[in-house]
């Protein structure tokens, strides 16, 4: 398992996150708790075409044999060779990032703002579950993706990457990660996969709809249109995703 620092990836040593913090809290995009939303809401729906974009690429793993393990390679090889994917990927890593710090400064001025809890705890009549746990789903798949980047990104640039036909073998770096064969955690894996689409899909459910809501485009007329585009975006995407690992688990068992 690789070491993932990820001060070294934000750029700020953890002693100085406070001064950090403070700078971003009285510059920028992030001067107010409103300008902050906005910030979420915009980043998240990028993050959003990410995800689709990702999935469809890891989508031929479906794809058996040779060809799929062809095909995947190229893809792998294309969005770490052009040089368009590569700037977009920066600005994907960045997007995470700023997501992320910005969703914890959200947390903490809403806390602030509201120092001590209200006398009776209405829960579900006040806000639902996911908007009221937003950090912990958001924390959850910070680990994940972190731990995600380790086990492939990190590999595919830095790791001793296989080759096959003269390109790097992503494809068998996957495949065997979710074989109970060649990885005894595979299943393991496999489990905690899924467990973060879970935590993927509720944070979705939440934070697509509440997007459109910071930017301030919640219409009677639209609303219903965003609900259900929430809906099943937060439904079909995660649960495409959680179905390859599955997909190779069960087939390589």
């Amino acid at each position: 398992m690789f070491q993932f620092d990820i001060w070294l990836v934000i750029g700020v040593a953890p002693c100085t996150f406070t001064k950090y913090r403070k700078t971003m809290r009285k510059t920028g995009i992030l001067k107010s708790s409103l300008s902050k939303k906005y910030a979420m809401a915009l980043t998240g729906l990028f993050l959003c075409l990410f995800l689709v974009g990702h999935l469809l690429g890891n989508l031929q793993l479906f794809i058996e044999g040779e060809a799929g393990r062809v095909a995947f390679n190229e893809y792998a090889k294309f969005m770490t060779s052009n040089p368009l994917i590569k700037i977009m990927s920066y600005i994907t890593y960045a997007s995470i990032l700023f997501h992320v710090i910005d969703g914890f400064l959200l947390t903490i001025a809403n806390k602030k703002a509201r120092p001590v809890k209200y006398v009776v705890e209405k829960g579900s009549r006040n806000s639902s579950w996911a908007s009221r746990n937003m950090a912990l789903l958001g924390t959850a798949l910070l680990v994940f993706i972190v731990t995600h980047m380790m086990n492939f990104w990190w590999v595919m640039h830095f790791g001793d990457m296989p080759v096959h036909k003269g390109v790097k073998d992503l494809h068998t770096i996957t495949t065997h990660f979710f074989n109970p064969h060649e990885n005894a955690m595979a299943g393991a894996a496999t489990l905690l996969y899924v467990f973060a689409m879970v935590s993927m899909s509720i944070h979705l459910h939440h934070g697509f709809q509440s997007a459109f809501k910071s930017l301030g485009l919640d219409h009677p007329k639209y609303n219903s249109t965003v609900k259900f585009m929430g809906k099943a975006f937060s439904l079909v995407i995660p649960s495409a995703f959680a179905s390859i690992p599955i997909f190779l688990y069960l087939t390589q068992a």
